[in-house]
Parts: C-alpha cells; structure tokens; sequence
C-alpha cells in the first residue's frame, strides 16, 4: 500500500494523520529527557540547573582526564567487546542447531534459550551472583564476561535465527556434494548468507551488554567498575555535570549502533531485491 495519503480514503487519511501525530508526541515523550541533558553536559556552571549560566567543555574535559571515568570506559569496551564476540558463537551454534531440529520440544529450549530477554535482569543478576560466587567468579573479569554473554546471547539467536528462516538448506548439501568439510560449508555457503543478521546479532550484545548496570552491581569488584555502575554511584554518592557528559557519550554510542543496524537492515533487503 501507497504511503501517499492523496491515494486513500478520506478515512484512510484522517487515520494516517492521527497515527503519524500520536506517534509524534510518543516519539517526543521519549527522547525529551535525554534532549534535556545534553545541553547541560555543556553547562559551564558545577551544578545541574536551567538556564545554563555559560558554556563549556569543562565536564568532557572532565570525563577524558579523569583515570577514574577512562577506566570504567575501558572495562566496559573490554567486557562489551568480549561478551559480544563469545555470544556471536554461542548464538550462531544454538541457532543453526534449532534451525535444523525437528522436534516438539524444540519451542520449550527456544524459551529457555530466550529466558533472559524476558527475566526481570535483578532476578538474572541475583541467580548468576549464587551460581558463580561458589566457584570464585564473582569479582573477575571473566565472570563478568560470562555474565553478559548470557544476557547477550539470546539477542544473536533471534537474529541469526530469522535470518535462517529463508535460509534455502539445499545449498549446505551441495556444498557438501562437492566436497566441501561442514566447517567450508560454512564459511563459504552460509556465513555470507547469515552475516546480516549476525551482525545485526552482535550489534545488539554489545549495547545490551555497554549499558548494563545491574549485574555488574551484583558481581563486579572494585577493578570492573564499568560506565554505567560509575555513573549510577555517582548519582549516589555526588551528583556531577560530569556525569552528563557520559550520558551523552552513551547515548552517541547507541545512535551510531542504530544508525548501523538500519545500513545493515536496509543493505540486506536490498541483496534480497537484487536476488
């Protein structure tokens, strides 16, 4: 159906109209605090208040110089870079597997795989902080890694998962036909067909896993203080504009990850197209 509301009804545009103004105002409902913030991040003034009295680039300033900020930064690409990386191959294995199984009980392991998109993440922080504290993973980097991962992975599924769902099965078997490993299969026959949904996958693991506070306030020790638990103690402890200009610096971060995933979208079904 057209967009053009002068190819509808007077019925239909009215509708149009009213949908496009309802989605306007929800739009401007959400992103009005973050709009609210940015400006003070460049606030010349120590304290959060309107009207700016002056600007600066103090706090940015601020957040660069300070090893405390540059180094929960650091934790957190570390434990995002790492997470999203193992939840790309974990995800990948458990969505070929229950692309391929045929089975009915294969909708109750889809919900078990998917069960920590939909647990409330304290409950998921307060079960993985019982589960590794026993074997001393509690206040290590590799239990923090591990701990997102798990948020992480089920985000890889879903994608990868519907971009199998097209997946034509016959051309792993000529692969196969042709003398090529299960190992070639996949990386020169179904690689490139799933990288799109892969990478879309890994897009979201690392901005589920670069904002995540609650977990690492159940697990992390002092040394993988990462961005979000900084700026959630800060808030805590001593409100600073500082803290705003890493809101800020968060909120670029998951424009660019957007802005990626809809090249990645919009590329994708342009290949469907040319097929």
């Amino acid at each position: 159906m057209s967009d053009a509301p002068s190819l509808r009804t007077p019925s239909q545009r009215i509708a149009w109209t009213a949908t496009m103004a309802i989605s306007a105002l929800v739009f401007v409902f959400l992103i009005a605090p973050i709009l609210a913030i940015m400006p003070l991040s460049f606030s010349s003034g120590s304290y959060l208040t309107y009207p700016l009295p002056g600007l600066s680039l103090r706090w940015y300033d601020e957040f660069i110089t300070s090893p405390r900020w540059m180094n929960s930064l650091k934790n957190s690409m570390i434990i995002g870079v790492a997470s999203t990386l193992l939840s790309m191959a974990l995800g990948t294995l458990a969505a070929l597997g229950l692309a391929q199984w045929k089975s009915r009980f294969k909708p109750l392991v889809l919900a078990f795989v998917l069960s920590p998109v939909v647990v409330p993440g304290v409950i998921t922080a307060v079960g993985l902080y019982f589960f590794f504290a026993p074997i001393g993973l509690t206040g290590s980097y590799l239990g923090l890694i591990l701990a997102h991962t798990a948020l992480a992975t089920p985000f890889v599924v879903i994608t990868v998962g519907a971009t199998l769902q097209s997946f034509d099965t016959n051309l792993a078997r000529a692969a196969a036909s042709l003398g090529a490993s299960p190992l070639q299969a996949f990386r020169r026959v179904i690689l490139p067909l799933i990288l799109p949904g892969l990478a879309s996958g890994a897009l979201f693991a690392f901005a589920t896993s670069f904002d995540e506070v609650v977990i690492v306030l159940f697990m992390a020790g002092p040394e993988q203080r990462t961005l979000p638990r900084e700026m959630f103690s800060g808030i805590r402890e001593n409100i600073s504009p500082t803290i705003t200009a890493a809101a800020v610096i968060l909120t670029t971060v998951s424009v660019i990850l957007l802005a990626t995933l809809e090249a990645l979208r919009r590329r994708n079904e342009r290949l469907k197209g040319g097929g």
